[in-house]
């Protein structure tokens, strides 16, 4: 089996598509700021854990040349899943509260692979919370960031780059997303300031740090007894949606829609039933959404063309295999129009 950090030219051509697909399951990107280049510096990706594994796709987007990330143990049980989660440059991180004892004994295992990784040049991305969690906030960062940190620093220059990603709304496809890149932080620096402290200690200040400088990239609301008061100010301060000219545009643009939903059925179709009685969590919706556009676009853009120039004339067949095309994004599109679009919160920053 090939090294992960390795080039790889089948991943380097799914990789095309794969970012496609991320970025139209977005109305609106906006990305602040750019990755450091790694000047000879191990660098460690830490974005905030919001919005399951659209986190991943997204923060993949930042840099072409690839990134191997952190991923959950339990997914990795099946060999053959395993070996593909590993040719996406995935490792398994295991946690004691939730996976077995063989999975948190191979934890060493994975450690030295996430070192070699970050040996060859190649960013290591952690979620460093250890969960998802749909809140404009964070969870406590966990210690394996720390670990991996100090431990590369020992051996090189290493830093950790803070990402934050923050969502206009969760639960619905084609919202709006931010993309905030924050400024490094020179593990090596804090190295010095940390003699004399036990592991668990220094491990803490650098957990400290990159809580500090995560909850500066996002809409930041305390996970307190004020979180709710907080979030119903901030959503009051929004600009008030032009519901009018949103119902203008409906109507206007509703045989649009028609024909869109029906050219897109099957996808959309399969998607809403996964995610109403597939898919418990809700955070993982438009990540279903994403899969069934990833998986099923290609293979109904063939079907479509099939159907369309055997049964009709080739400029109505290629008409609406035209439409086809952009039909997944339109009927999402017409119904967040007409649900009413979710404002960003972070429009309220000043």
């Amino acid at each position: 089996m090939a090294e992960i950090w390795e080039h790889n030219n089948t991943y380097s051509f799914f990789r095309h598509w794969v970012d496609f697909c991320t970025r139209r399951s977005y109305r609106k990107i906006e990305t602040v700021g750019t990755l450091p280049e790694p000047e000879g510096r191990a660098m460690i990706i830490a974005p905030n854990h919001a919005n399951t594994l659209m986190d991943a796709l997204n923060t993949l987007q930042l840099r072409k040349e690839g990134t191997v990330f952190g991923s959950r143990a339990d997914i990795f049980r099946k060999p053959m899943i395993a070996a593909i989660l590993h040719f996406l440059r995935m490792v398994p991180m295991a946690r004691r509260n939730r996976d077995t004892e063989e999975e948190v004994a191979r934890n060493r295992e994975t450690m030295q692979e996430i070192d070699r990784v970050l040996a060859h040049g190649m960013p290591f991305a952690i979620y460093s919370e250890g969960t998802h969690r749909t809140k404009h906030s964070l969870l406590p960062i966990r210690r394996g960031i720390a670990h991996i940190a100090f431990t590369s620093a020992i051996q090189r220059p290493t830093i950790i780059v803070p990402v934050g990603l923050d969502y206009s709304d969760w639960f619905h496809y084609r919202a709006q997303l931010r993309i905030k890149i924050g400024q490094p932080i020179d593990v090596n620096a804090l190295l010095p300031s940390t003699e004399g402290m036990s592991e668990s200690e220094r491990d803490h200040v650098l957990q400290d740090r990159v809580y500090e400088e995560l909850s500066k990239l996002i809409f930041f609301l305390p996970d307190d007894e004020t979180y709710d008061e907080r979030l119903s100010a901030a959503k009051a301060a929004l600009p008030r949606p032009k519901r009018g000219r949103d119902i203008l545009q409906a109507v206007l643009s509703f045989p649009l829609f028609v024909v869109s939903a029906v050219l897109s059925l099957p996808l959309w179709g399969l998607a809403e039933y996964l995610c109403h009685f597939k898919v418990k969590d809700r955070a993982f919706r438009n990540t279903a959404r994403f899969g069934v556009r990833l998986i099923g676009w290609p293979l109904f853009l063939i079907i479509w063309a099939i159907v369309f120039f055997l049964t009709m004339p080739w400029y109505l067949a290629a008409a609406l295999l035209l439409l086809y095309i952009p039909s997944y994004s339109i009927f999402y599109d017409w119904t967040n129009l007409v649900r009413g679009q979710q404002q960003p919160l972070w429009k309220t920053e000043k």
